[in-house]
């Protein structure tokens, strides 16, 4: 009983945060596998789990059990078993710079996810919050992807991150964001977070990956459906473009740019531009990612003779596997720095995190963060728990 007690406890005090976790155990129950096949840890992805994700969510190596209801009518296509997964996550935090506080936040989230093969090459993802900060949030992800339209093209259509093709925060293994991808000046909506559009992906031989994003520029927030039916706020779409080459097994570089237009209540229009580079260092028991951007907005706050504004930043991460996949613990390390014109924005912070695996699908974790410069000025966050998914 004392240990169930202990097990409750932790579970209640479970460290959280948005786009903690997007293992998915309905694919592992699918094809009976170990997350570990696709994660390390979870959920980080391997080569394996990034394939797996790229094919519309087929092991093509591998003959999963029958899939689809026999109705008879060989135009029909049904899931037999819905696949849908849980987490269930909360979160016990110190953060000295918000009036020196001890916060117990269970159940931070609840969250439901499915995703996988619709019919031949057509497949879809999403999750739903039922319960995000206390309040039903609703949709984050949520697209169908056509895979292999023509060679290696896959087109995906909905609710996606725009920062998908460069690093996926909904992967992180840290509770703290990559911050430049959230970073907006003055009262502009775009960021790379989420967003509604078009994503095309295509990879070339000699290891030469293209993406190529369609969106309103809009974001999700709290933008609804105008009376018409519209989501966009206003008549323009951006795009955003990126390519990457491998150099290697271990090394990967890329470049993209970002362009668009955004229209504010009073009429005045706020043209964006953002650029950056990346790099990728792999081994078995190291990754290394490294971001650099910057932001040209000619008039954020939709002002009459407003000032150009410019945002810079990036981010480093650090992955440690002391036994490469078979590891139970691991470490990670992330610096933010974004420095903008509006210094409301400004933000410098290290983070250190680490993590035990007390099954693949069920991890304790530990971080620290110390921002030496934001908003809020300088102070350090600490936190305790666990993540789960089923």
């Amino acid at each position: 009983m004392r240990r169930t007690a202990t097990v409750l406890i932790v579970l209640a005090l479970g460290l959280g945060g948005a786009g903690f976790l997007e293992g998915m155990p309905a694919f592992a129950r699918k094809y009976r596998m170990s997350c570990k096949t696709c994660h390390s840890p979870f959920p980080r992805l391997k080569p394996y789990g990034e394939d797996f994700a790229g094919d519309g969510f087929v092991l093509k190596d591998t003959e999963a059990p029958r899939y689809t209801a026999d109705t008879g009518d060989d135009q029909l296509s049904l899931i037999r078993d819905l696949p849908i997964a849980l987490r269930l996550e909360g979160y016990a935090s110190f953060n000295s710079g918000n009036g020196k506080s001890l916060d117990l936040s269970t159940p931070y989230l609840v969250k439901l996810l499915s995703g996988g093969e619709l019919f031949r090459n057509v497949s879809y993802y999403f999750y739903f919050f039922f319960s995000e900060r206390g309040k039903i949030a609703g949709l984050e992800d949520a697209f169908i992807m056509f895979n292999d339209l023509v060679g290696d093209l896959d087109v995906a259509v909905g609710q996606f991150a725009v920062s998908d093709p460069l690093f996926k925060g909904e992967l992180r293994l840290t509770y703290e964001n990559y911050r430049i991808y959230r970073s907006r000046p003055g009262s502009s909506g775009i960021d790379l977070t989420y967003d509604r559009g078009i994503m095309l992906t295509y990879g070339l031989k000699g290891g030469t990956d293209l993406a190529l994003e369609i969106v309103n520029g809009s974001g999700i927030g709290d933008s609804e459906a105008n009376p018409g039916g519209r989501f966009d706020a206003d008549k323009y779409k951006n795009v955003l473009a990126r390519v990457s080459q491998g150099l290697g097994d271990s090394f990967r570089v890329g470049a993209f740019g970002y362009f668009g237009k955004e229209e504010g209540a009073n009429g005045l229009v706020n043209r964006v531009w953002m650029a950056g580079a990346d790099a990728t260092w792999t081994s078995p028991k190291l990754e290394l990612n490294l971001q650099y951007m910057e932001r040209r907005d000619d008039n954020p706050s939709f002002l009459l003779g407003a000032a150009e504004v410019v945002t810079r930043g990036g981010f480093a991460e650090l992955i440690y596997l002391p036994r490469g996949d078979e590891s139970r613990w691991y470490g990670a390390g992330l610096f933010n720095w974004v420095d903008c014109d509006q210094d409301v924005l400004d933000y410098t912070s290290g983070t250190m995190h680490g993590g035990f695996l007390l099954r693949r699908n069920f991890r304790l974790v530990g971080e620290a963060t110390y921002a030496f410069r934001s908003a809020s000025g300088r102070y350090p966050r600490f936190g305790i728990g666990l993540v789960a998914a089923f």
